[in-house]
């Protein structure tokens, strides 16, 4: 907090106020150093970051960048949060997730997560990964469960697994008013996933018994990480989750549930990404739309959005996966900030199989250091007044809410679905997102930049997976998927040679002409699985060719500044092709060099490269 010194001097007093045109020609000053020639509002346009859905970030946010009135946090619109507290009396619900079928180990993990800071549980019960219904009961054996909410993931069992959890309740002396969490009926959800019809006449059912009998529980979850995992962008995971709140608003009220009553039953889930100001942005639009949902529904005091959200499958890595603890952490940030009411952390080991204990104990200390450690649930929505966020809040929610209507317009979320609409919508926005992973303007630590190819790999017990066999829903993308393609084809050869492919790196030069290009190639051959050698440390060229049999490569790059290139590369070339290189790379724009048979550079396709270089070496 800043204190006004007790002379009433303002820190900025004597200090003239910049103007916007002040700050706009110092920027084109920086421009004009690197190369460009742009001035005015370019010079701005020139630092923007292009989002997808049509957004755009800019360098720069100002007291002119205005936004709709937020309101306050637990009023309509509920931008700035649900409640009016937020989540500053206890902090937000940690919701661990577990994927077991052996009800003891179960009951051993959820133990052992309540006992070390998770406050809820999120189980997968019934189907064919599940633990199964008669296994609830041991699994939940030793929780209090009048103070553990229980999120259930069903959807083959609901209605076995919803009754076992109310029996349960029952059996243990827990008041009807006590019990708490969701039921996890989400037929609409499960239909994405799986292609299988959606059948609602389950989830209204056990709507009407929670909102009867049972205050403190909802029955249907809106879960949108299906078509974030479909490749989805943010608005479109927030256009498809208002459509399926929508559809089931009509499916409750339609039964004869008041408006108020039915979105009592909802809660909604979203992913949280290491974008973390997208994700703040996010939650906060979600919650401002579904008041809007709620307002023309003709309730509006029922539109206070109840938030779950999960850090993001799709940016999980399975090379270098200690990497993702700072995704997650990043992700928590966002959801906290964003005013999630419960938060999922996955472990950090989730991409490869079952999380070992340590990996549970790093997502639920994720969460404890933040709200211990960081106080981060001790301010209200504190994002709110941000002239970035605010504006981003709202573009997002403009975005989100023309595609909701768009998928209106096609009959509503089960008729878009079942007409591929939606498919096909995602389908678009992950080609578009592919194509910027695979030029690396989405980088990837650890995998796409700064890999390891020597690295050992993390091995895991694998984790059952409930829609492994199910072509007719929706697809699961990775951020990694492209560059784990190739990686794979490197170990594949290690194992069958005992050795990597490899590329010769020929630097020409001293260290400081090629140094930068070096590493550039290092990393980017790096990032296919291709060992790079790089020694000696510069090359002649009565030495290039030596060297290149030497290092067993018949693949070579060079590596030198613009100058060194225009005096020495097509020598070097030339005796690296006569001493058997197959292909000859240059590490910078394309030019014009006898030998050079092809350029690598920022912005290049690195898929590209690297699998037509595996296919050159023979690599399988």
């Amino acid at each position: 907090m800043t204190v006004q010194p007790a002379d009433g001097l303002s820190p900025a007093a004597e200090f003239p106020d910049p103007s916007h045109d002040q700050w706009q020609t110092l920027v084109e000053g920086v421009l004009r150093k690197s190369g460009k020639e742009v001035s005015g509002s370019a010079a701005e346009e020139a630092l923007s970051t292009t989002l997808e859905d049509g957004l755009t970030t800019r360098p720069l946010y100002t007291a002119q960048d205005e936004s709709p009135d937020t309101g306050f946090p637990g009023f309509a619109p509920f931008t700035r949060g649900s409640r009016a507290e937020g989540n500053a009396a206890g902090g937000w619900d940690v919701r661990q997730h577990h994927i077991l079928s052996d009800p003891a180990r179960l009951n051993e993990a959820v133990l052992g997560d309540l006992e070390n800071g998770a406050t809820s549980l999120w189980l997968t019960v019934g189907g064919p990964v599940g633990v199964p219904v008669d296994g609830l009961a041991r699994t939940l054996e030793g929780v209090y469960l009048d103070l553990a909410p229980i999120a259930l993931d069903a959807p083959a069992d609901l209605d076995a697994a919803a009754a076992e959890l109310l029996r349960l309740y029952e059996e243990r002396g827990v008041a009807k008013g006590e019990a708490r969490g969701t039921l996890g009926a989400d037929p609409l959800g499960h239909e994405a996933r799986t292609g299988v019809e959606a059948d609602l006449t389950a989830a209204v059912r056990w709507a009407r018994v929670c909102d009867a009998e049972y205050p403190g529980l909802r029955a249907v979850v809106v879960d949108a990480l299906p078509y974030h995992e479909a490749g989805g962008s943010a608005g479109e995971e927030l256009g498809l989750s208002l459509a399926t709140g929508v559809a089931y608003l009509r499916a409750l009220t339609g039964a004869g549930m008041s408006v108020e009553a039915a979105c009592g039953q909802l809660e909604f889930r979203y992913a949280a990404t290491a974008d973390q100001f997208l994700t703040i942005a996010k939650l906060r639009a979600a919650r401002r739309l579904w008041a809007r949902v709620a307002e023309a529904s003709g309730a509006p005091a029922a539109g206070a959005q109840r938030q779950h959200a999960v850090s993001s499958p799709v940016m999980m890595t399975r090379r270098d996966p200690w990497v993702n603890m700072l995704r997650t952490t990043l992700a928590t940030l966002g959801a906290g900030v964003g005013g999630a009411d419960s938060v999922t952390v996955l472990p950090f080991d989730h991409a490869l199989g079952l999380p070992d204990a340590f990996a549970r104990r790093i997502a639920r200390n994720t969460s404890t250091i933040l709200m211990e450690e960081s106080h981060l649930a001790r301010v209200i929505d504190p994002a709110g007044g941000s002239w970035y966020v605010e504006r981003l809040t709202d573009e997002l929610a403009s975005a989100a809410w023309a595609f909701f209507q768009e998928t209106e317009r096609a009959g509503g979320l089960p008729a878009a679905l079942r007409s591929g609409t939606v498919a096909e919508r995602l389908a678009a926005t992950w080609a578009a997102r592919s194509a910027k992973l695979a030029r690396r303007k989405e980088p990837i630590t650890g995998v796409s930049e700064f890999p390891q190819p020597g690295e050992r790999p993390v091995e895991r017990a694998p984790a059952p997976d409930a829609y492994a066999c199910t072509p007719g829903g929706l697809p699961r993308v990775r951020r990694d998927e492209a560059f784990e393609a190739l990686r794979a084809r490197s170990d594949a050869h290690l194992a069958a040679t005992g050795s990597r492919p490899k590329v010769f790196v020929a630097a020409l030069g001293p260290a400081a002409a090629h140094t930068a290009r070096v590493s550039f190639a290092v990393n980017l051959f790096g990032a296919g699985g291709i060992e790079a050698v790089h020694d000696p440390v510069s090359v002649e060229a009565d030495t290039a060719a030596g060297a290149l049999t030497a290092s067993g490569a018949t693949v070579a790059v060079l590596c030198s500044s613009d100058a060194l290139y225009a005096e020495r590369a097509e020598q070097v070339a030339g005796a690296l092709k006569s001493a058997g290189a197959a292909r000859v790379f240059l590490a910078g724009r394309p030019g014009e060099y006898a030998g050079v048979d092809a350029y690598v550079f920022a912005g290049c396709d690195a898929v590209a490269v690297l699998t037509s270089v595996l296919d050159r070496m023979g690599v399988a």
